[in-house]
């Protein structure tokens, strides 16, 4: 058969219902960053339900990855993955008021569709995106499409850049990744793998990230004795340590783009001070930077760059910074010549009937970086944002990752198909599709 008739026959089992249902589903069930297990074990009867072999990864009592095999042949294996944690939690207590001043009916774990919009929590990223690949497999298996090697459809805990936001878990490593790792080293390494997380374009690279934390410190005083003692008021000193900062990682961005990336950092947060002693100044206070960075740099370097910036304006300031990494994930890049990727933008040209044309200036950092840290050549696509709100304006940053546009997701579903079935086709013994195909994308190996 060739693929195109593969790919019509696949896509015959995908329909706007049941991309609805994988989407209404995944939403409804919450899932923030370290409480992943409910959903987990909901992927995992419905994979079983079609027929995929379908294993709970359990990490702790509250957090687990969901993994279905689609059995195929001794041919190589792909992995489509996705995370399933959320940016936020949706319980007003962790949110509010750090995400928005009240929780919106977008940042609850309930799904409400507005036409072909469907909007809540994660909506956009990741749920949406996890929907897609659920629905794929799940295509892919109703339509019994002869396989040269497994499909394994891989569903992440603690995909999001983030520390453990409450003590349940027991542990503070529930996020940056935790559960990508723990999915390839516990049984499903592939041949291949592609991650879908939002933005219509294919992507071969990704920055990594440095978490510092920055100590400036001050005389703990009182405000009586401001005019009589010595005086250091290190939440000021803060103000101006975090604002030459902003304007040094713009300087930063630009002097290390490279290739699609273009890093970025950020002052996070500051943390200092006495609420309930208005009285006096603080002995310190601390400010909690995140600096991207690419597969040019290291964590260890970019710190010592943050370091000796800090240096010179502690010598300005008259005063001394500390420096102090709390986290860090390398950045990664699987070559633009791998099957996967070319096989992933032959797949998206087939959807979209362009030319790919990859974007520039990214800073986004998923679990692409893991996996391909653990050795899997790794692509990334995924849906565009969606532009217009069902209330006609443009969403904010929030809205815009819980919205998503089901057709758009329709389209992403064909993308995922499209690409296991060039790797497959382009497999030794896997056929090489009949004339009437796509581009047969992979011709080179990583």
């Amino acid at each position: 058969m060739s693929i195109e008739r593969e790919v019509a026959a696949v896509l015959g089992h995908v329909s706007r219902d049941r991309l609805l249902g994988a989407v209404a589903g995944v939403v409804d069930i919450a899932s923030p960053t370290g409480g992943e297990g409910v959903l987990a074990r909901w992927l995992v009867d419905r994979m079983g339900t079609a027929g995929l072999r379908a294993v709970e990864q359990r990490i702790d009592g509250r957090q687990s990855n969901a993994v279905g095999v689609l059995a195929g042949g001794k041919g190589p294996s792909v992995l489509l993955y996705a995370p399933i944690d959320t940016f936020t939690t949706g319980d007003s207590a962790y949110d509010v008021p750090g995400a928005a001043a009240l929780l919106t009916p977008d940042m609850l774990p309930r799904a409400t569709v507005h036409g072909d919009l469907v909007e809540g929590l994660g909506a956009g990223n990741p749920k949406g995106h996890a929907a897609c690949v659920l629905v794929a497999v799940e295509a892919l298996a109703a339509a019994g499409v002869e396989l040269a090697g497994d499909v394994v459809a891989g569903f992440g805990a603690g995909g999001m850049p983030a520390f453990a936001h409450d003590d349940r878990a027991g542990r503070s490593n529930t996020g940056h990744g935790v559960g990508a790792t723990f999915l390839v080293e516990r049984g499903f390494t592939t041949d291949h793998a592609v991650i879908a997380k939002p933005g219509w374009q294919v992507s071969h690279e990704e920055v990594g990230l440095v978490w510092l934390d920055v100590v400036v410190p001050g005389i703990h005083t009182y405000v009586g004795s401001r005019h009589r003692l010595p005086y250091r008021n290190a939440v000021a000193l803060a103000g101006e340590v975090a604002i030459r900062l902003e304007r040094w990682f713009e300087e930063y961005a630009e002097r290390h783009e490279t290739g699609t990336l273009r890093p970025q950092g950020i002052v996070s947060s500051v943390r200092g001070g006495l609420d309930h002693l208005a009285a006096a100044t603080p002995a310190e206070v601390r400010l909690r930077l995140d600096v991207r960075l690419t597969p040019e740099q290291t964590p260890a370097t970019v710190t010592r760059a943050v370091r000796t910036f800090l240096d010179g304006v502690g010598r300005e300031l008259d005063t001394s910074l500390t420096v102090t990494q709390v986290a860090a994930v390398p950045a990664s890049r699987t070559a633009p010549g791998a099957d996967v990727v070319r096989a992933t933008i032959a797949a998206w040209e087939a959807v979209a009937g362009e030319t790919h044309r990859p974007a520039t200036g990214n800073s986004g950092a998923t679990d692409a970086n893991i996996l391909r840290l653990r050795g899997l050549p790794t692509a990334r696509v995924g849906m565009p944002k969606v532009a217009v709100g069902p209330d006609g304006r443009p969403p904010d940053f929030t809205r815009g990752m819980n919205l998503v546009d089901l057709r758009e997701a329709r389209r992403l579903v064909e993308v995922l198909v499209r690409t296991v079935l060039l790797l497959q086709r382009s497999a030794p013994g896997g056929g090489a599709g009949a004339p009437d195909g796509p581009a047969r994308a992979p011709a080179a190996r990583q």
